[in-house]
């Protein structure tokens, strides 16, 4: 049956079901009386129940309705009916057509998360320019134990167990506190149709495994089950809001930020209850999974594990003496110096000045690290250029004459750290390194007795 009547109702009162709304909302602090809102609308049950409630509770609604195209007349079928609905109520509606394949095939993500990005990008901007206090979204209290399963079956921490959010960001779910059966309830005293998306009702899915037959036959043979389910989401979201402070204070006793890195310190977490929980708390915003958290408290615990790392997409994670220094990964950089005509907006701030031996002392003027001195030759060079350091590179470090050593030996003496190691730049003159930026200059290109001018070079590092 595509588009639902409303099925007759012996209880025609609403208010019980509004009042529990009105409250749900008051008591999390979703939405100011009588503000603006965006309303998702897809045409199905629950979000028509949701567009309908919040209308009788005074709220400005705009109604926003994305149309997929993945359900072919299906899809234009819900349009049609959005589109009338919000005419008979009078209420704006912005209906938007998302291409999924191509968003799939540009960011490699499924079917599921492309329309989910899809869609919340577009609700977002959408909030912003109608000047809506919020986006309400309509899932309710049978999508909040659905969730609840599905994350315990994946293997969840308290965060996933304590299932959908009823606040996040501007992204508020007034009908979390109502199950499905009292939404449709609610629409058949309303005397209120809606449509019928016919994909529900397949099980390929596991969340419609779930929904069409697990959790019906868990309702037969424990029928409150239900109640059950809603009073534990309700305590594990209180618990997991003090976990959350909890853990926050926590973190900034741990975690700082030097320069572009951020510095973990793992003697100070590890040993200590909750140990993989709070370093996963710190590696998580850089995509960091709880089994590499894991893993990480492992390694440092075993051996120290000095030097081993952790890729996480674009990041990398060293352990550093007793500090796990977080970083995005570098890629090999060549940064061309024109000695003649420099710009000084390189990233190791190089300024370079021609200068007259005859009437200046070198050694008052170059330290040998962010300042030296180089013979006229190296303006013959055909590539001269600035990069960063990598396994294997070697020099002849000043004073060392006809020995060169490896720039990594150099690092160890300065006892560096890998994050420090990886921001370090190279002059290199034809291929050959002729500055450790910062820290050592080299024999290559070193001034004698017979150079009547020279190049001086200056690092702002």
């Amino acid at each position: 049956m595509p588009i639902a009547p409303p099925m007759p109702s012996r209880n025609h009162d609403t208010a019980p079901f509004l009042e529990r709304v009105k409250s749900y909302i008051a008591s999390h602090h979703m939405l100011p009386y009588g503000g603006r809102v965006l309303v998702a609308l897809s045409g199905g049950a629950d979000s028509v129940a949701l567009l309908r409630v919040l209308l009788h509770l005074n709220y400005e609604c705009v109604a926003a309705h994305c149309n997929f195209h993945l359900r072919g007349e299906e899809s234009m079928r819900d349009e049609r009916f959005v589109r009338d609905l919000c005419r008979q109520l009078d209420v704006k509606l912005e209906v938007r057509h998302f291409d999924v394949p191509t968003r799939m095939a540009a960011d490699g993500s499924s079917l599921e998360m492309a329309c989910r990005d899809l869609r919340y990008e577009w609700f977002e901007t959408l909030r912003a320019s109608e000047q809506c206090e919020a986006i309400a979204v309509a899932h309710h209290r049978d999508d909040n134990i659905e969730t609840l399963m599905l994350n315990l079956l994946r293997g969840t921490g308290i965060a996933g167990a304590a299932g959908i959010k009823p606040v996040n960001g501007h992204i508020v779910r007034p009908l979390l506190c109502v199950s499905r059966s009292e939404i449709l309830a609610y629409l058949a005293a309303i005397s209120q149709n809606y449509i019928i998306d016919s994909t529900n009702a397949e099980n390929d899915a596991l969340r419609n495994r779930l929904r069409n037959i697990i959790l019906p036959t868990m309702r037969q043979y424990f029928p409150t089950a239900d109640t059950g389910f809603a009073r534990s989401l309700e305590n594990l979201l209180s618990c997991n809001e003090l976990y959350d402070a909890l853990l926050s204070q926590r973190l900034a006793e741990v975690v700082t930020t030097v320069g572009d890195c951020t510095v973990i310190d793992i003697k100070a977490i590890a040993g200590n209850p909750g140990a993989t929980a709070l370093m996963f708390a710190a590696m998580r915003q850089f995509g960091f999974n709880s089994t590499q958290a894991t893993e990480i408290i492992e390694a440092y615990s075993r051996d120290g594990a000095v030097g081993k790392h952790f890729y996480a997409g674009t990041y990398r994670a060293d352990i550093d003496r007793d500090k796990i220094v977080v970083a995005a990964t570098v890629g090999q950089q060549y940064i061309p110096i024109n000695i003649n005509s420099l710009d000084n907006g390189n990233p190791a701030g190089l300024k370079i000045t021609k200068i007259d031996l005859e009437n200046c002392n070198i050694a008052s003027i170059c330290d040998g690290r962010s300042k030296v001195c180089f013979a006229p030759e190296i303006a013959r060079c055909k590539s001269l250029r600035l990069r960063h350091w990598q396994d294997g590179d070697r020099f002849k470090p000043f004073g060392m004459h006809g020995r060169s050593r490896l720039v990594s030996d150099l690092f160890t003496d300065l006892k560096l750290s890998d994050a420090e190691k990886r921001r370090a730049w190279l002059l290199e003159a034809d291929g050959v390194v002729v500055w450790v930026v910062g820290y050592r200059s080299s024999e290559a290109f070193r001034i004698t007795p017979g150079h009547g001018m020279a190049y001086l070079f200056v690092a702002a590092l």
